[in-house]
């Protein structure tokens, strides 16, 4: 048996390719994003910050021209090329030519101002136009203006963008000195490629430097910035934490000695009535229900990732068992519904619990021995909650307790979450109101 191997051929594309092979492509790609992308794209030269140490101490006036200055020293720059391009011609200042000269020496600088990379190469292309209006000059492939002027397009247009940039555009200069030197150089006394490359890799060089000295500032700041925030994080952290350790040792210890208390309350009095254990009863099932919900809340606070119960949150189906709470307690308390009934999304039945919740204890503590009212409408457009207390009885045996309106806050804070409405206030009979409009969009119809 003979067997036979079959070995296919590397295809392009599969990964195979080595990896000076993808290094140059690589190179290439960049040349091609850099220099040959969109290279005379509309990219205005922005205002100078005026945020610096130094600019702060002057004028306002004087920080609004500054800045403009990076404008004005490109302006100063074009108009010495100019001069320079105009003056160094074989018929110095003396005919069309030399202007004209002076002109395409300083027209690549101004186009720095809006398009950095095409005003490069216009540079590369005055370049040989200005030594040919200029045949008689003894300099090659730069006269003294165009050298000036491609010296300075290196330096912004590298200033403007970034360090790989500048040196794809050292690579271009050099590669165009040495065609220039080698296929039209020979006629030329003098050929200045070698002085160019050597200025303007110093040049370049400088202007890196400072591009990863600037960026490295800004990674610093960030990293501080973000250090900081931490940091703050840390802090409140620490502080939610010593909060809530001391709410649970002081609040939770009186919460549970009143739940004992209370359990053991009707054994300490012999046949108590009926109603004395009840009462006894719903102190201590009050008392651990808070105790439930306290440590519920400070685990919320002690821990940024903390995460819920997987316990049911209350909704309107639950709202009997509160008003049963709450006359317990010792307030009259009825309830009306209207609207046909249905269920809602979860933050709209446990916003109108809680709310109704909270205006039925503001009624206990504020009007004790009153009697309440709670309304419930099912409307088209959302639920309607209105919880109305009569005034505290004269005399009343039990004082009203002072509180620091925070549930109303609380109830506000609710409504506006949902985007609904709220009215709160004291009623002509010397009672209080809480009317509340809750809005169920469509889609919240859809998802409940």
């Amino acid at each position: 048996m003979t067997e036979t191997t079959h070995q296919q051929s590397p295809r392009a594309g599969d990964g195979d390719r080595s990896p000076e092979y993808r290094l140059a492509q690589n190179a290439l790609k960049g040349l091609r994003q850099d220099l040959f992308h969109d290279p005379f794209a509309y990219r205005p030269l922005g205002p100078r910050p005026t945020t610096g140490p130094i600019l702060r101490l002057v004028p306002a006036r004087t920080r609004t021209a500054a800045e403009r200055l990076p404008h004005a020293v490109v302006g100063a720059i074009a108009l010495l090329t100019l001069l320079i391009g105009a003056v160094s011609g074989s018929e110095p200042g003396g005919d069309a030519r030399a202007l004209l000269s002076g002109l395409l020496c300083a027209l690549p600088v101004v186009a720095t101002l809006t398009r950095p990379i095409g005003a490069f190469w216009l540079s590369i292309a005055v370049s040989p136009v200005t030594a040919l209006l200029n045949g008689g000059g003894h300099d090659w492939p730069w006269m003294p203006g165009a050298f000036v002027s491609h010296l300075t397009v290196l330096v912004v247009v590298a200033l403007r963008t970034r360090p790989r940039t500048a040196v794809w555009m050292w690579v271009v200069t050099a590669a165009y000195a040495v065609l220039a030197d080698v296929f039209m150089g020979g006629s030329y006394y003098y050929t200045n490629g070698g002085p160019m490359l050597v200025t303007s890799a110093f040049a370049l060089l400088v202007v890196c430097l400072w591009h990863v000295r600037h960026t490295a500032r800004q990674e610093v700041t960030a990293q501080q910035t973000v250090t900081e925030q931490e940091r703050s994080r840390r802090t409140l952290l620490e502080e939610r934490t010593t909060i809530a350790r001391e709410l649970h040792d002081v609040v939770a210890h009186h919460m549970s000695v009143v739940a004992i208390q209370a359990e053991a309350a009707p054994y300490r009095v012999e046949n108590p009535p009926e109603e004395l254990e009840r009462a006894f009863a719903t102190i201590r099932e009050n008392a651990v229900a808070a105790l439930t919900e306290l440590r519920r809340i400070l685990g919320v606070v002690r821990a940024e990732d903390y995460e819920a119960p997987d316990a049911p949150q209350p909704t309107l189906a639950d709202l009997d068992a509160l008003l049963v709470n709450v006359r317990d307690a010792g307030l009259t308390v009825e309830k009306a519904v209207t609207g046909a009934v249905r269920e809602l999304p979860q933050g709209v039945e446990l916003s109108a619990y809680r709310i109704v919740q909270e205006a039925l204890s503001n009624s206990l503590r504020h009007a004790p021995g009153a009697s309440a009212r709670v309304e419930i409408g099912y409307v088209l457009g959302g639920l309607g909650v209105r919880v109305v207390n009569g005034p505290m009885p004269e005399p009343s045996l039990v004082k009203p307790s002072p509180g620091a309106g925070h549930g109303i806050t609380g109830m506000r804070e609710r409504v506006a979450m949902l985007g609904g409405e709220m009215t709160a206030g004291p009623t002509e009979d010397g009672g209080y109101e809480v009317a509340v409009f809750l809005p169920v969009t469509a889609a919240d119809k859809g998802d409940a």
